[in-house]
Order: structure tokens, then sequence, then C-alpha cells
């Protein structure tokens, strides 16, 4: 059966363009021009993989993506964004995007990056070594609690909420505490060997989940290793309050 795609985009050029190629690679496309039509088709039937353009009528690109991860949706997302518009890549990166793609782009570029997202999440839980993929184990690290199968973490009793990738990087870390992991080591047991994107990526999410953290800094909290990457940093006992 061929995956489905749902395209969001209200140029309508481009729109055509990219219905036209994915559509001979195999896939099964839906488009949508407008923001809320986008939101509403997302949320009523099962897609494979959304590309979806930020700047839309009715709805802009980041409130759906918000909005989607927020009703637990995970399906995933590759985000057109303008050249050079950095703090659009950033928003849509925190707001759960699992790619991006900057106009103008040519199509061949398009299609690596669709079948790359779509190769690891299908091959997230066959492909990755056993310390890279996701765990139906509970990770419990002293107040830190770690749930791979349901997506879902706690700390000291309390739930936190985060983004699909988020929760990988942070599961990642969480089976190696105390050690630091490279950039690339984040970069390819989350986003995949075959990822175009860059290392900002990373940082982007570390800097999120630092934020979600705050929690409890003293349970839990991650390092920065200057040149190199990041460790995580758990206290199994909270220091005695004076």
């Amino acid at each position: 059966m061929a995956q489905r795609l749902l395209v969001i985009e209200d140029e309508p050029t481009l729109a055509r363009l990219l219905s036209y190629n994915l559509t001979q690679e195999g896939y099964e496309v839906t488009v949508e021009d407008h923001g809320t039509a986008g939101y509403d088709r997302a949320t009523r039937e099962p897609f494979d993989l959304i590309v979806l353009d930020l700047m839309l009528p009715g709805m802009n690109g980041i409130d759906i993506l918000d909005k989607l991860r927020g009703q637990g949706i995970r399906t995933p997302v590759i985000v057109l964004t303008a050249k050079n518009a950095e703090e659009d890549v950033v928003r849509g990166l925190k707001s759960g995007a699992d790619d991006y793609i900057t106009k103008p782009f040519g199509v061949s570029e398009l299609l690596a990056r669709v079948s790359a997202v779509l190769r690891r999440i299908s091959g997230l839980a066959e492909e990755a070594p056993a310390d890279q993929a996701v765990s139906a184990s509970t990770i419990i690290l002293g107040q830190l609690e770690i749930y791979p199968e349901r997506y879902e973490v706690s700390l000291g009793g309390q739930s936190i909420n985060l983004r699909p990738k988020e929760f990988e990087v942070l599961l990642y870390l969480a089976r190696k505490p105390g050690v630091v992991l490279t950039r690339d080591d984040l970069m390819n047991a989350v986003w995949g060997f075959d990822y175009i994107g860059g290392q900002r990526t990373v940082d982007v999410h570390v800097s999120s989940l630092r934020k979600k953290l705050e929690l409890d800094p003293e349970y839990v909290h991650i390092d920065s290793i200057r040149g190199v990457g990041y460790k995580l940093v758990v206290n199994k006992k909270r220091a005695p309050v004076i």
C-alpha cells in the first residue's frame, strides 16, 4: 500500500509541483491550500508524513504543529520555510518538526528528505542498534522516570510534556547517563545517519529540553561539553536543605 502524504501549501504552482513529483515517486498525495483545512485533515485522517508550509492563510504552520503535537499526533512533519529564515527553522523544530527545507529547493532534495524521514520512522525499532532503539522498558534514574513505549516522562513525580524529538534526545542521553555524547552521536541516533539537516537541530532540541528539565535542576540537568557535545547528569539524592 502506498504511503500517504499530506501537503499543506497555499502557493498553487508549488503545490502542484510537490503533488506531481511525490505522486511520481509512488506516494498517495493529498493537498490542502489553507491552514485550517490542512489542520482539520491532519486530525481526521491518518498520514505517514506531512509537508507543511509555515506561511499559510487561516492558521500558520507553527500553530498547526503546536496543535497536532499537543493532541499527541506524532505524524512526521517536514516544514517549508523561507531562505535564511533561521528563526522560523528554530521555531519549527521546537514545535516538533522532524526536518525542514528552505525555499527555493530542488525536487531531488525534497524527495531525499521525505524518503529519509519515512525510512527513519519505519526502521526505528527494527534497524537501530539496541542502545539506540525505542525500548519498552521503563528507565528510572533517581527522580527521573522515562516510559519509552508511551513517550512519557516524569521528574520528581511531575509529568513533563516533551515533543517527540525532545523525548528521543532525552531517551538517548538517559541510556548513557554521565557519558559525553557528541552532536553526531545524537544526530545519528535520533534523526538517522542519512539525515540531511545540520547539527543546529541537535542544539535547538537540547536547549528546549533544558528549559523543561528546570522543574528541578538538582535532580537532573544537561551539561554542555564545549566543542564536544552533551551529557545527562543525574543526582539520585537531593542535597539537604539548610
